[in-house]
């Protein structure tokens, strides 16, 4: 195999994993465990952020390799950062005129991803700087904002505020809940969610999730 398949660069704030793509993935991931495990000593217990270059991965991936990662080193990865710069900047653009008022006195941020078994509570609005993954919870008694992807349960405006909402970079939860109204993802819908940046929010007794416009959020009542 070609030392060259896995590449890892880094700086204090961050690590880039460039991948070979015409590599077989089982190769790769057998390369990524031994590039980690020698470089075990060097990173220590870090907390980076995690970038992928080169090759395309889907979330199974991300995740077998962050799986192996945690397996070789004593790294802990805070965040993903997708490459999607374009996605990114849709995102930020029909946000940041509702949530340029978000700070230390009226909502919180997280920063790092929440795995199986976590619960996250805030008796504010909450910006999340990672993943919620499978098994998590976000609590929240105003509304929740997750910069990276909702796999797991998000519960907002748990005071009982239905005119609370839930944004996500990638919009796959287990369940969602705003105020008392409650809605779960089935099999069938998580096929069709794509990576789109989504906000959830109520209307008429029923929670609606739909790709970010700035005409849905001048609709929402916030």
């Amino acid at each position: 195999m070609s030392n060259n398949s896995v590449v890892i660069k880094s700086n204090k704030y961050g690590i880039v994993v460039r991948l070979d793509e015409t590599t077989p993935y089982e190769e790769l991931l057998e390369e990524i465990a031994k590039k980690f495990k020698e470089s075990e000593k060097f990173f220590k217990d870090a907390k980076m952020v995690l970038s992928f270059e080169g090759r395309k991965l889907t979330q199974e991936e991300e995740q077998d390799i962050l799986d192996v990662i945690s397996q070789n080193s004593k790294i802990h990865i805070v965040c993903i950062i997708d490459e999607d710069e374009k996605r990114e900047e849709r995102f930020k653009k029909t946000l940041e005129d509702k949530l340029s008022d978000i700070n230390s006195r009226d909502g919180q941020f997280y920063k790092g991803t929440l795995r199986s078994g976590q619960v996250l509570e805030a008796e504010t609005s909450l910006v999340v700087l990672g993943d919620v993954n499978p098994g998590a919870k976000v609590i929240s008694k105003g509304n929740v904002i997750i910069l990276g992807a909702l796999k797991g349960n998000v519960y907002a405006g748990a005071s009982g505020n239905t005119s609370s909402f839930v944004v996500a970079l990638e919009m796959n939860p287990v369940q969602i809940r705003i105020g008392d109204v409650i809605a779960r993802s089935s099999d069938e819908t998580k096929k069709n969610f794509d990576n789109e940046p989504k906000i959830s929010y109520v209307e008429d007794g029923n929670i609606y999730i739909e790709p970010i416009t700035k005409s849905v959020l001048n609709d929402i009542n916030l």
